[in-house]
């Protein structure tokens, strides 16, 4: 690989990496600069690769959120227990059903809840803590580590934000909060996809490692940054993240 395209790849790592740690959606920088960056790459060894550096990003950022914030535990550990099975599972499926069969429902939810955000202007701002019932908690595990675990390990991108979104709507967390949970949470389908792909091979250890420390650096930072500036940046930072997903998937649903 040229000088040139290993640069770009560390620093979209890098980038990723404060994405993720800071509301989710990291995968959406990555995956395209392995693909671009990487030309002939095979899919299923992208998202592998992808996988080695997201676990050490996400990893560091739930501990930073862990060692400054009261981290839910009662959702967080099931639900990040229940990822790793889930995830594999999907990665496993990864390569039997295609992308575009599930762009279309990916872009119906991300505008819902794009439309969703911005109409409660004090969702994830204010916490609501009286929601936290043990229905909703049963109900946000199962969300979070069944439904969001299997796709993030048949597609990946959103995830983070699809988790952080699940705890601030179910739960009454506010975004830092929700964010903290959704860090362990993404280290679980993180890990379940990435022994699957490395099983089958699929994984460029080398490179992996070399965007993992880079990955580590930007969730270090990112992290800090929602914990220090507070909920009401998570929410600009998740919207952008948002709008930029529509417009990705859009892209290659309709255009590439």
């Amino acid at each position: 690989m040229d000088p040139v395209s290993l640069t770009t790849l560390l620093s979209a790592a890098a980038l990723a990496g404060w994405v993720d740690a800071v509301v989710g959606g990291g995968g959406l920088l990555l995956l395209p600069a392995l693909l671009l960056g990487a030309p002939g790459v095979p899919v299923a060894t992208a998202l592998g690769t992808n996988k080695l550096a997201a676990i050490f990003g996400t990893s560091t950022a739930a501990v930073t959120y862990a060692r400054r914030t009261k981290l839910d535990w009662a959702v967080a550990g099931p639900a990040a227990g229940l990822a790793v099975v889930s995830a594999g599972l999907g990665a496993a499926l990864a390569g039997a059903v295609p992308a575009g069969a599930y762009r279309p429902v990916v872009l119906v939810v991300l505008v819902s809840v794009a439309v969703f955000v911005l109409t409660r202007p004090q969702l994830g701002v204010v916490s609501y803590p009286e929601r936290r019932t043990p229905v909703r908690v049963a109900t946000a595990v199962a969300v979070a580590g069944l439904g969001i675990a299997l796709y993030d390990g048949l597609i990946g991108p959103g995830t983070g934000t699809f988790l952080v979104l699940a705890f601030t709507a179910l739960l009454g967390s506010d975004f830092v909060h929700a964010s903290a949970m959704a860090k362990v949470v993404n280290a679980g389908t993180n890990l379940g996809a990435l022994v699957v792909f490395a099983a089958t091979g699929h994984v460029w250890w080398l490179l992996g490692a070399a965007m993992a420390v880079c990955n580590i650096a930007g969730a270090a930072v990112g992290a800090r940054m929602a914990l220090r500036r507070g909920s009401g940046f998570v929410r600009v930072v998740l919207l952008v993240v948002v709008v930029a997903l529509v417009g990705k998937l859009g892209y290659d649903q309709w255009v590439a």
